[in-house]
């Protein structure tokens, strides 16, 4: 039933897929942190620019994103992200970089609700001690947001990891463009579509279910 498989590297593919969620779920979280940084923070600007980039890049399509990375980026205006001449090598890495971008406007919002359970008194007292805000953020507050906005976080991801199927618009050999393949190739959709399915939700189901376990672990008690 399955003879049809040989000779195509589903494992790879698949694996494709995974770095490409390992090193966007990174790249958005560092950067989603640094944007709900600038959402709550006091300078009038970064607040503004914040908003901003997260009701815009919010609003624009997924695919959209990584195109314009693809063809805006890298073929207009020749960013190559240290990739050389490799197209492989600077289509992923291009994709990363625009999965990241994206996903870190929700990363933001995730982390912006969880700032808004942590007591304002606590930031006052850090504040009277004579703590600045930087370091009431990074000490008191953030900690605190993290814990409480896991499962929502854990959401994000499985997300991010579903979404990484639209880097193969720009030609990343991950799961979704093996699977495009394959059902050109072979007269077998359903059990293509099935196996890949079947990936998928061992990709996802694991990780929403050891993320829940954690966030129970790590719950802020109040």
């Amino acid at each position: 039933m399955f003879d049809f498989l040989e000779g195509y590297d589903l494992l790879g593919a698949f694996w494709v897929t995974v770095k490409l969620t390992v090193y966007s779920a990174l790249g958005s979280l560092i950067w989603g942190t640094l944007l709900a940084g600038m959402r709550v923070g006091p300078v009038p600007l970064m607040r503004g620019f914040g908003t901003a980039y997260v009701n815009v890049v919010r609003n624009i399509p997924l695919t959209v994103i990584i195109v314009f990375a693809s063809l805006g980026l890298f073929q207009t205006l020749q960013v190559t992200l240290g990739g050389g001449d490799n197209f492989e090598v600077i289509n992923f890495r291009l994709a990363v970089l625009a999965l990241a971008l994206y996903t870190a406007a929700f990363v933001c919002e995730a982390l912006r609700s969880g700032i808004n359970t942590v007591p304002a008194g606590q930031a006052e007292a850090a504040r009277a001690l004579g703590l600045s805000f930087t370091q009431v953020l990074r000490l008191i507050i953030l900690p605190q947001a993290f814990r409480s906005v896991v499962n929502p976080l854990a959401n994000v991801l499985i997300a991010l990891t579903k979404n990484t199927t639209v880097a193969a618009a720009i030609g990343v050999v991950e799961a979704a463009f093996l699977m495009k393949d394959m059902i050109e190739a072979e007269a077998q959709l359903i059990l293509i579509s099935a196996i890949f399915a079947f990936g998928f939700i061992c990709l996802t189901l694991p990780t929403g279910l050891l993320l829940g376990w954690v966030s129970k672990k790590v719950a802020v008690k109040r």
